[in-house]
């Protein structure tokens, strides 16, 4: 499975994908650019010692993230989406895209030909959106919860 943030601006909601990453196996993309520096010490302390444990890869923009993943699937996760995250028959080779804080993933990224639908993590009415690495962690999970939490114990 795959997360990824597309230009991500807090280096503690990095930190913390970081640390539920290393928790699901999931892999971690980070889309440049990055509005913080990987060596960071807000990201390295969300993190804590987990970033031996995370697979992160850093791409230099969204060309070469989806180029890295051809045969994925590309889910977008935005608050304009019709489609609950829930209503996915996870693979595990999916992509789980976020967008930065506090914006979420621009319009040519959430029409881009390779996204294959956009998603919605259900809230109240009138709130805004979730925490970036909340919503993450919420997606991530039912994913691997779909697939019959493999590699878990």
């Amino acid at each position: 499975m795959h997360v990824a943030f597309f230009e991500p601006r807090i280096p503690g909601n990095t930190g913390n994908a970081i640390r539920m990453c290393a928790g699901t196996g999931a892999t971690l993309h980070l889309v440049e650019p990055l509005g913080f520096e990987l060596t960071e010490a807000r990201l390295r302390r969300a993190g804590l010692d987990y970033h031996d444990l995370a697979h992160v890869v850093v791409h230099p923009g969204l060309e070469a993230l989806l180029t890295a993943l051809p045969a994925s699937r590309v889910w977008a996760f935005t608050t304009q989406a019709t489609r609950r995250y829930t209503d996915v028959a996870w693979r595990d080779d999916d992509v789980l895209l976020f967008g930065p804080e506090p914006q979420g993933l621009p319009p040519h990224v959430l029409a881009h030909p390779r996204v294959d639908d956009q998603l919605r993590i259900p809230m109240l009415p009138g709130r805004r959106s979730m925490n970036l690495s909340n919503a993450a962690a919420v997606a991530t999970y039912e994913a691997w919860r779909v697939l019959g939490f493999p590699g878990g114990v």
